[in-house]
């Protein structure tokens, strides 16, 4: 049987966003690796583009960067513009990439994760905020990059493993199932 939910997109893009905002308010200041600090709005907009993609995952992009844009000391629009790009390149090809190629969409997060990371920390650099390349690189990009990518795994996992499974209701596959009617 399959059940028709057409709430189901909505709910998860404001539930996602509620808790991504949260942890980027709370937990993301909080907790350091060296200068890098995890970016929640990137988790938030890489997630939306590869469920849903397309114009979805931009518009999530923009709205999150300029969320974590409006939240920290950084000029207003980079990240906005990164996570805008990353989110375009993350969802070309189509919905709901992690259902169908876990390791292919962890592999494309990491290459947005530290393309975003590097630009945005590079850019910090040329407004000042950073005093050198190799603060950039080693004590901003790559913990930022390490602890973003840290955090985005049990979202992957629960989007690509979970509720994915979430959507057999009823299948054959159900052996425990008290509506098992071989036996009759």
């Amino acid at each position: 049987m399959i059940v028709a939910d057409k709430n189901r997109d909505a709910r998860t893009v404001v539930v996602l966003a509620v808790l991504c905002a949260v942890l980027q308010l709370v937990l993301a200041p909080n907790l350091a690796l060296g200068n890098g600090r995890a970016n929640f709005a990137l988790i938030f907009s890489a997630l939306i583009a590869m469920l849903m993609g397309g114009a979805r995952g931009v518009i999530a992009g923009f709205v999150s960067g300029l969320f974590f844009d409006l939240s920290t000391t950084g000029p207003v629009g980079l990240m906005a513009f990164c996570l805008t790009v990353s989110s375009y390149v993350l969802g070309m090809e189509g919905r709901d990439r992690m259902a169908g190629d876990f390791g292919t969409s962890v592999l494309l997060f990491i290459a947005a994760d530290l393309g975003v990371s590097l630009v945005y920390h590079l850019a910090m650099l040329l407004v000042g905020q950073a005093s050198s390349i190799i603060d950039v690189l080693f004590l901003r990009t790559l913990p930022t990059a390490l602890l973003t990518f840290v955090f985005f795994l049990p979202f992957a996992y629960y989007f690509a493993r979970v509720r994915a499974a979430g959507l057999n209701l009823g299948g054959r596959g159900d052996r425990g199932s008290h509506l098992n009617m071989r036996g009759l």
